[in-house]
């Protein structure tokens, strides 16, 4: 077992173990405690280029934002720092993120061409170092500025503007909200069946996150027995989505499901990687749900 190999078993269990131990300790990673910290409800971005950061990512930054009881939720390698013109404050610890990609062997795509086959590809994960601009100094007032907070009732024009832009089959009624995979349509209580309104579009955007599951959307496999650990996945993946867009609109999450830790903590357990590929599929589905806002706005 070579040297990468190693240190990508290390990071997925390292991340893994510390999830794990957090939902044992009664905490969602993906619905950190918002209001016990000076940092707001967003996603985690890159001060430097304004990317945002995805994945398992997502997860490891905020519960550094939060631990670290940072202001906000942007961040900087040590070399961005000073090319930026400031530098890291010294002492200052770094959150270790990952990369994940692929890469094609040298050779392997002569050798497939001439055995008449796929080119085989090797994935790698990649650790780098980040740091909260709030544990630098010296950066310019552009990096380190903070937009005012929004109110989550101001993030409900938005909430509903993705709803409906999305074009999904929404019905109104009964008591319980869920997905309908086969006709291919969401059922939501009404509004006023929540305590707070605020929870009917987190749980729109839940169901809204199986949604984009559909075989003519982003394809996964949705027809899953309840109580199986496929079942699970799905699930962490729809609750992490929801966790994601609801960032991304100013309104913080909440736990839509917590009956299902256990279910979680067994998948967790069983495989040290799931919680990668649930979050780099709940991304995805966050991406896709949050394009339609966009394209609404373009349109605007």
């Amino acid at each position: 077992m070579n040297q990468g190999t190693v240190q990508r078993q290390s990071l997925y269990s390292e991340v893994t173990g510390r999830i794990i131990a957090q939902l044992e300790e009664g905490r969602i990673p993906w619905v950190q405690p918002w209001e016990s910290t000076s940092c707001g409800c967003t996603m985690p971005r890159n001060a430097s280029t304004g990317r945002g950061y995805s994945g398992i990512n997502v997860l490891i930054l905020w519960a550094a934002a939060v631990e670290g009881g940072h202001s906000c939720q942007r961040w900087l390698t040590y070399r961005q720092a000073q090319l930026a013109g400031g530098h890291v404050r010294k002492g200052e610890k770094g959150t270790i993120v990952c990369y994940a990609d692929r890469f094609t062997p040298k050779g392997e795509e002569d050798r497939a061409s001439e055995e008449d086959r796929e080119a085989r590809q090797i994935a790698f994960l990649k650790r780098f170092v980040v740091f909260n601009v709030d544990q630098c100094e010296g950066l310019p007032e552009k990096l380190t500025e903070l937009p005012a907070p929004r109110k989550e009732r101001e993030a409900i024009p938005d909430a509903d503007a993705l709803v409906e832009a999305t074009g999904a089959d929404f019905r109104i009624g009964g008591d319980m909200a869920f997905y309908a995979p086969g006709q291919d349509f969401i059922q939501v209580p009404p509004p006023e069946a929540y305590f707070e309104p605020i929870n009917w579009y987190r749980t729109a955007l839940h169901e809204l996150g199986h949604w984009t599951g559909h075989p003519s959307r982003l394809g996964r496999d949705l027809s899953v027995s309840f109580g199986t650990s496929p079942y699970a996945r799905e699930e962490l993946v729809a609750e992490m989505a929801s966790a994601f867009v609801c960032a991304s609109l100013s309104i913080r999450p909440t736990v839509r499901h917590a009956d299902y830790v256990g279910a979680w903590l067994k998948v967790l357990r069983e495989d040290e990687r799931a919680i990668f590929r649930a979050a780099s599929l709940a991304s995805k589905a966050a991406d896709y749900l949050l394009a339609f806002a966009k394209e609404e706005e373009a349109r605007s």
